[in-house]
Order: C-alpha cells, then sequence, then structure tokens
C-alpha cells in the first residue's frame, strides 16, 4: 500500500478548467480571498505606447511592446 503526498486537487487545464475553479470548490475552513478586479490595458494606456504610474511616492512606466508584452518598471 503506498500513501499519496499530493495534497493539491487534479485539474485538466485543457477541458477549460483553472486551479481557481478547482480551488473555489474545496473547503479551506475559512472564507476565500476576494480577487482584485481585472482592468483592460487598453484602457490604462489609451492608444499610447507607454504611461506613466504614481504609486506611493514612486513613478512608475507601463510600456506595451512591439510584440503586445506589458514592461513594468521603476
Amino acid at each position: 500500500m503506498y500513501a499519496t503526498l499530493s495534497a493539491r486537487p487534479q485539474f485538466n487545464p485543457t477541458s477549460g478548467e483553472n486551479a481557481n475553479s478547482v480551488l473555489q470548490g474545496m473547503d479551506m475552513g475559512k472564507a476565500a480571498p476576494k480577487l482584485a478586479s481585472a482592468v483592460e490595458s487598453r484602457d490604462l494606456l489609451k492608444g499610447q505606447k507607454a504611461v506613466e504610474i504614481m504609486h506611493n511616492g514612486s513613478i512608475y512606466r507601463l510600456q506595451n511592446t512591439k510584440l503586445g508584452k506589458l514592461i513594468l518598471t521603476k
């Protein structure tokens, strides 16, 4: 007889199911934390290539690359 060491739930990523949906169905013994709402990058950039974001007194730059990736730098 062998014991299973994995306590993680099993899911199939090709079925459209993701880890969050599996975890939401589990009873963790406490309330699940609220997820932050998503903001579209196009709403932040408003057609520009880059935008500056002020956070805790520092300026950060969010930039859209030619390949459609985002870079956040301080």
